[in-house]
C-alpha cells in the first residue's frame, strides 16, 4: 500500500497548523501594536459566534412536537444558568450539551 498521499496530507495540517500558530508573531512582533481593527474583532467575535451557534441550535427544531422543543429549550436554560453561576464557557456549553444528549435519550 502506497503511505505517501497520507504522508503528504499530514504534513500539510501540520505545516498549516503551525503557520496559524506562528503568523500573529511574525506579522506584529515584539515591538508592533496591533491594529484597533483586530482589537475590535477581538472583542466581538466571541459574542458573535455565540449568537451564530444559538441560531444553528435552534434552526432545524420541530416547534409543532413538545418532545422536540423541550430538550432544546431545558438545555439552553441549563447552559445560561450555568454561564450565569460559574461565568465559565466551556463548564456551561459542556454541561448543557450533556443534558440535552440525555434528553433526546429519554424522549
Amino acid at each position: 500500500m502506497n503511505n505517501t498521499p497520507f504522508v503528504i496530507l499530514v504534513l500539510i495540517m501540520a505545516l498549516s497548523v503551525q503557520l496559524t500558530r506562528f503568523l500573529p508573531f511574525l506579522i506584529f512582533g515584539k515591538n508592533k501594536d496591533v491594529p484597533k481593527i483586530v482589537e475590535y474583532f477581538g472583542k466581538v467575535l466571541p459574542a458573535a459566534t455565540m449568537g451564530l451557534l444559538v441560531i444553528y441550535c435552534f434552526k432545524d427544531v420541530d416547534y409543532s412536537s413538545i418532545s422536540s422543543i423541550l430538550p432544546t429549550v431545558l438545555a439552553s436554560i441549563t447552559v445560561i444558568a450555568i454561564h450565569l453561576w460559574k461565568r465559565n464557557t466551556i463548564v456551561s456549553i459542556s454541561v448543557g450539551t450533556i443534558i440535552y444528549m440525555i434528553l433526546l435519550r429519554l424522549m
